[in-house]
């Protein structure tokens, strides 16, 4: 699934085996939660992984707020 230059995979909870933290929210996504991930296409290292729901509502937030 592409969004703006950015690819965007699920992530199945038997596949997350680390803890990451979410842009979105600033908290972690534990091991074993299903999330996704997003590749900015021109710059690969730049991987996030996101809730599938702070993903969905990033459009909302306001620049540069962190929660």
């Amino acid at each position: 699934m592409e969004h703006d230059d950015v690819s965007v995979q699920r992530v199945q909870p038997y596949q997350a085996v680390k803890t990451y933290l979410c842009p979105g929210c600033n908290q972690d996504i534990a091991p074993g939660t299903g999330h996704l991930v997003a590749v900015p296409v021109a710059a690969p290292d730049e991987r996030r992984h996101w809730h599938h729901g702070c993903w969905a509502a990033r459009a909302q937030r306001r620049p540069g707020r962190l929660r």
